[in-house]
């Protein structure tokens, strides 16, 4: 189900917001922006110029009216009523690499991979486990991302955040909060960039290290299908993966979507799947696993947006999840 098969948005929120020298698009198709192809629209679509033209409509933007933040949505869920106020998406101009000494600075848009391939050509090592990571350097800062033996908060030197006020401020780990999938900072900040410590390393050594995770990945994971990633975190002492094997879960289906068979963390869409399809085989995924277990699943995937009148079950039957 695509954005524009969806009920648009009403009322003239576009002549609330501040002028802008970057793109505002009302009622914006958004599915097919996203790794599960499923989703309603945006509200307001703002594509800023640079990060300037971001600033400054922060800073000016009025208080109530909700802002979201939009990667390559490839750990993301957005429901099938769309997305209120102003849905924010970054262009090549915050996807910017660099490197001063054994520093890479990345633009949050950036894609992980991007970050990795670019500091293999630098012959700086550590960065390889981002090239296993699907996503973008903002949203790997928001959930502290992490896979084959490393995640951000390791690596991490500081991070550009933009405030709800406008203010900048440049933030360590330990500022941040950092911990596994989680970060202390304000939902509504935006993460603009990112310094990593990275290592001089011999290039041949840390090519042979990123295709070792190519093919581990590709073997274990469902890497070609719609997929939104990892759906669930790792409990304390336990791997989510088996928890939903040990329930039966494998195969598990609701409407248009699957859980995989080959990695049974991963949710499939086969193509006729809706955005509630999705999130309702999560979360009988996560009563299935509670109830054989005693384990509730925390979802790693980020669910935004409104349902469709009709689909307000699928908030969770547990609040905590």
């Amino acid at each position: 189900m695509s954005g524009s098969s969806l009920k648009a948005f009403s009322g003239d929120l576009l002549s609330r917001l501040p002028a802008v020298r970057g793109r505002l698009t009302q009622n914006a198709v958004l599915g097919p922006m996203t790794w599960f192809g499923v989703g309603g629209p945006a509200e307001i679509l703002f594509k800023p110029t640079d990060a300037d033209d971001l600033i400054s409509f922060i800073a000016q933007c009025p208080a109530d009216i909700p802002l979201t933040v939009l990667g390559v949505a490839s750990n993301l869920i957005i429901r099938d009523g769309g997305i209120p106020g102003v849905v924010i998406r970054f262009g090549r101009e915050l996807a910017t690499m660099s490197h001063a000494d054994d520093v890479v600075t990345a633009g949050a848009a950036a894609l992980d991979v991007n970050v990795a391939e670019y500091a293999l050509r630098e012959s700086l090592g550590g960065l390889e486990f981002l090239s296993g990571i699907p996503g973008t350097i903002g949203g790997a800062l928001r959930m502290n991302a992490g896979a084959y033996g490393g995640e951000i908060k390791d690596v991490l030197k500081t991070a550009r955040v933009l405030f709800r006020d406008g203010s900048v401020r440049d933030m360590t780990a330990e500022q941040m909060g950092l911990s596994y999938r989680h970060n202390d900072v304000a939902s509504s900040a935006i993460f603009l960039s990112a310094q990593l410590h990275a290592r001089k390393d011999d290039a041949a050594l840390i090519e042979q290290r990123m295709a070792d995770i190519r093919a581990k990945r590709t073997a274990s994971q469902p890497v070609k299908a719609k997929t939104g990633g990892s759906t669930f975190a790792n409990p304390p002492g336990a791997k989510a993966w088996e928890l939903i094997d040990r329930a039966g879960c494998r195969g598990l289906a609701r409407g248009g979507a699957l859980v995989s068979t080959l990695h049974c963390n991963f949710l499939l869409n086969d193509g006729t799947a809706t955005a509630a399809d999705i999130e309702r085989l999560g979360e009988d995924v996560r009563r299935r696993v509670a109830e054989t277990t005693g384990i509730v699943l925390r979802w790693e995937i980020k669910r935004i947006g409104v349902p469709l009148p009709g689909d307000t079950d699928i908030v969770g039957f547990m609040r905590d999840g």
